[in-house]
């Protein structure tokens, strides 16, 4: 069996709220409550357990997420919507724009934890099967 990505934990302040508001963003749904996790599944067979922390404990993380061109209107109209900040760069220098890296659309915004999430709709060239 090749190595995959099963599951990770995120750390949040509160761990319904932030699986709610990713579900939400990205039109996935909250699955049932496991031990202190609260888990939204990708469909790609990962799936992001939130654990709710201190506050002080909570080291910021990134997560990307790759999705469809219409996946990404819809999450781009759900972080409108909730009048969010996003950004076009990791720095969060270029707040209100979108980035079109490698032929796709991509952006940054915070969860209710800090955390850097990332939407894009074209893989990094740097991560294809052959590339260098």
């Amino acid at each position: 069996m090749p190595v995959e990505l099963n599951h990770t934990i995120v750390h949040a302040r509160d761990n319904r709220e932030s699986a709610a508001f990713l579900a939400h963003i990205l039109g996935l749904r909250v699955g049932a409550e496991w031990g202190p996790f609260i888990p939204v599944a990708t469909s790609n067979g990962v799936t992001l357990d939130f654990a709710t922390v201190p506050a002080d404990s909570i080291t910021v993380q990134h997560y990307a997420f790759l999705v469809s061109d219409e996946e990404f209107d819809g999450a781009f109209a759900r972080i409108l919507q909730a009048d969010l900040t996003y950004y076009a760069d990791p720095y969060l220098a270029r707040p209100g724009e979108i980035n079109h890296h490698h032929g796709g659309r991509g952006l940054y915004f915070k969860d209710p934890a800090g955390h850097g999430m990332e939407i894009i709709t074209r893989p990094y060239d740097s991560h294809e099967p052959g590339a260098s």
